[in-house]
């Protein structure tokens, strides 16, 4: 799942002309495959093994780089730190409840539950997420034939 996106973000700078360093390469696979919306702290502490020399200045500068070109979503909650989200097409996931895997789908009926969310109850929407829990086919598998 997350290379395939991956390879979508680099292609989306380099047409945007961006730079890839390894930096950015780096801040750029850790969001993908991440599933937790970090902090710009977390991915610096993430990474500063990697990168002694980087800061989280430079983190935060080339998080701001990629949400100009639209690869990044700034979350913000409250007055907690931002997150920041790795921006797909909109998809939900369907998580398994016994190994942890995380599946995306599409479903473009749901569009509409943005709209009826707003009308009923006067929300400006932004957007919404969606989580379904189950247990993947392996999991079902190991279930049944022990």
């Amino acid at each position: 799942m997350s290379e395939h996106h991956l390879k979508e973000a680099i292609h989306t700078l380099k047409e945007t002309g961006v730079r890839i360093t390894p930096q950015r390469h780096a801040i750029l696979e850790f969001l993908v495959q991440s599933m937790s919306h970090p902090t710009a702290d977390e991915i610096y502490k993430s990474l500063e093994d990697k990168f002694p020399n980087m800061s989280v200045a430079t983190v935060y500068n080339n998080l701001r780089v990629f949400r100009e070109v639209g690869l990044v979503k700034e979350l913000t909650y409250g007055d907690a730190s931002s997150r920041f989200d790795f921006v797909t097409s909109d998809h939900y996931h369907i998580i398994c409840e016994q190994c942890g895997k995380i599946v995306d789908f599409h479903y473009p009926g749901l569009d509409e539950v943005e709209q009826l969310a707003a009308h009923v109850t006067g929300f400006e929407v932004g957007h919404h997420r969606m989580e379904i829990y189950g247990v993947c086919p392996e999991c079902h598998n190991k279930n049944t034939q022990s």
